[in-house]
Parts: C-alpha cells; structure tokens; sequence
C-alpha cells in the first residue's frame, strides 16, 4: 500500500512556494517539505486542514492512493 502525496502538484497549480505556504499554514519549510516528498509517516489534521484551507483545495486532491502492484 502507498499514499501518495500530491502537495506538490496543488502548490505548482496555485502558484505558491514551498516558502510561502509554510509562512501561511506556520509549519516549518523543512517539515513541510517532509510531508511533500512522500517522507512523513503522519500528517495532523491540523495541519491538513491549513494546507487545504490555504490552497483552497480537499484533502483528495494532496492525498491518494496507490495499491501494491503485488497484490
């Protein structure tokens, strides 16, 4: 099973950096940028919530789902 991050795609369509979104949502660039790479184990709520509220998207369009090609 893979969770696939998307952050990316949602920061390039609203034309924000990675700088400017963590101004905006107060997380620091380094634990954002974690969480935009696929790194992070686990994401608050609350922190989803910002990021959604601040892109203007759900959280559907950061996060997917991807199954095991094994499986």
């Amino acid at each position: 099973m893979a969770i696939i991050v998307n952050l990316d795609v949602m920061m390039a369509k609203r034309k924000m950096s990675l700088t400017e979104l963590s101004e905006r949502v107060d997380i620091t660039p380094a634990n954002l940028s974690i969480l935009k790479t696929g790194k992070a184990k686990a994401v608050r709520f609350s922190t989803l919530e910002a990021i959604c509220k601040t892109l203007d998207c759900s959280p559907g369009d950061i996060l997917g789902y991807e199954a095991d090609a094994g499986r």
